[in-house]
């Protein structure tokens, strides 16, 4: 067995261990399609801009591509600000969607004793200084 030293590792943040359910103006860092027979969807990683104490951690969750979901993937797209052209066209560019930024509103479930993040809603990050105002004192810059 080998050891190798990496530098750097333990000062990677952790992802969405740490994160609060709420409200966070974010960036994609990655979207990833992963096809499942039963739950197509979308893997999300997002970096946080905006809530002071959690900027430049990870937040990681998933989008499902099923007929009844298809209205969370179409929200969070819109409000993102993906391009109209290719959303008219029922078409996704994994790399289009690569550093948008909007609002995700996010909460924590329980499920077989996991703590699974979910992505309750989306706004336009244009909205930001319009929610900052609701948010606790220091939290938002």
């Amino acid at each position: 067995m080998m050891r190798r030293r990496i530098p750097g590792l333990k000062s990677v943040t952790p992802i969405s261990e740490d994160v609060p359910d709420g409200f966070f103006l974010v960036r994609v860092d990655r979207l990833h399609y992963r096809w499942d027979r039963q739950k197509p969807f979308f893997s999300l990683r997002l970096t946080i801009i905006e809530l002071v104490p959690f900027a430049n951690r990870s937040i990681s969750g998933r989008l499902y591509c099923t007929p009844k979901a298809l209205w969370k993937l179409s929200w969070f797209l819109r409000d993102f600000g993906y391009d109209p052209d290719l959303l008219g066209r029922e078409e996704i560019d994994e790399r289009a969607v690569l550093d948008l930024t909007g609002i995700v509103n996010v909460s924590h479930a329980m499920v077989d004793g996991r703590s699974l993040l979910n992505f309750e809603g989306f706004a336009p990050a244009g909205q930001w200084s319009e929610l900052a105002q609701f948010l606790p004192p220091g939290a938002a810059a």
